[in-house]
C-alpha cells in the first residue's frame, strides 16, 4: 500500500525477459491507477530515472506509453503529468463504459457457454472472499480485492468475441479505476453494499437476462460516478480538477 518499490531491480527479479521500459510503464500506471500519483502531478523524468536507476530515456519512453493510454499528459513547456480529472470527464467515462460493456456483456450472454457462466460464478466468489478495504483503513482498498474486481468484470465480458470491443472496455475499466480509487479515499458518509450489486449482475448473467443483467451493470456504473461526485470536492486539493 506504500509508495513506488523497495528496490526497483526487485520488482523486476522474477520477470527478467521483460524490458526496462516496459517495467517502468506497469509500475507507474499502478501508482496512477491506485492514485499514489494523483491527478495532474508532475512527473519528473530525472527524479524517475534515479528512483528506478533507469536511464532517461527508458522512463521518457515509459511516459510516453502512458500518454497513449490517455493515463498521461505531455507538454513541450511542462513535461509530463498525470492526466487531470473532471466532473465532465467522470460523466463521459461513465456513460462510454456503459455503452461499450453494456454492449460487451450483451454480446457474453448471447454467446457464452456453460464454462464461462461457470467462470462469472468462480471469480464472483473469489470476489466475496477478500475484504473490500483494509479492516485498519476504509479509506484505501485491499489490493487483492483489486486485483479480483478487475478479473470478474473483464470475466463478465470475456465471451463477446470481439478483441476490438474488449480492448476499448479495458481502456474505459482503467479510467474508471482512478475516479474509483479517489472516491474511496474520502468518506462520503453514504453507505454502499458493492457485493449486492454485484449479486445482482450475477444473477442476471446466470439466468441469461441480457436485458436485466444490462440495466445491473449501468446502475452499478451510476453509483460509483455518484459516489466520486460526492468525494471529489478533495480532489482539487490534491491537484486534480474534479
Amino acid at each position: 500500500m506504500g509508495s513506488i518499490g523497495l528496490s526497483f531491480s526487485e520488482g523486476l527479479a522474477d520477470d527478467r525477459p521483460r524490458s526496462l521500459t516496459s517495467a517502468v510503464q506497469e509500475r507507474l500506471r499502478a501508482d496512477i491507477l491506485s492514485t499514489r500519483l494523483l491527478p495532474g502531478q508532475k512527473l519528473h523524468i530525472a527524479g524517475l530515472a534515479k528512483q528506478f536507476s533507469v536511464s532517461l530515456a527508458a522512463v521518457r519512453e515509459a511516459l510516453s506509453r502512458l500518454v497513449a493510454d490517455g493515463l498521461v499528459q505531455a507538454s513541450d513547456q511542462r513535461g509530463f503529468r498525470v492526466s487531470p480529472v473532471s466532473p465532465a470527464d467522470l460523466r463521459d467515462v461513465t456513460q462510454t463504459r456503459i455503452d461499450i460493456e453494456g454492449l460487451a456483456l450483451r454480446r457474453s450472454i448471447e454467446r457464452g457457454d456453460q464454462a464461462w457462466l461457470a467462470s462469472v460464478e468462480q471469480t464472483f466468489a473469489s470476489l466475496c472472499a477478500v475484504p473490500y478495504t483494509y479492516p485498519d483503513d476504509p479509506t484505501h482498498h485491499y489490493e487483492e480485492w483489486v486485483v479480483r474486481h478487475r478479473i470478474f468484470h473483464r470475466t463478465l465480458v470475456n465471451a463477446c468475441g470481439s478483441q476490438w470491443l474488449l480492448g476499448f472496455r479495458d481502456v474505459l475499466h482503467e479510467q474508471s479505476e482512478r475516479y474509483r480509487r479517489l472516491s474511496i479515499r474520502r468518506d462520503t458518509g453514504k453507505i454502499r453494499n458493492v457485493e449486492a450489486e454485484h449479486a445482482v449482475i450475477v444473477q442476471a448473467v446466470l439466468q441469461r437476462d441480457a436485458e436485466g443483467a444490462v440495466a445491473a451493470l449501468s446502475t452499478h456504473f451510476r453509483a460509483t460516478m455518484n459516489l466520486v461526485e460526492l468525494a471529489t470536492p478533495g480532489a482539487a486539493k490534491v491537484g486534480g480538477t474534479i
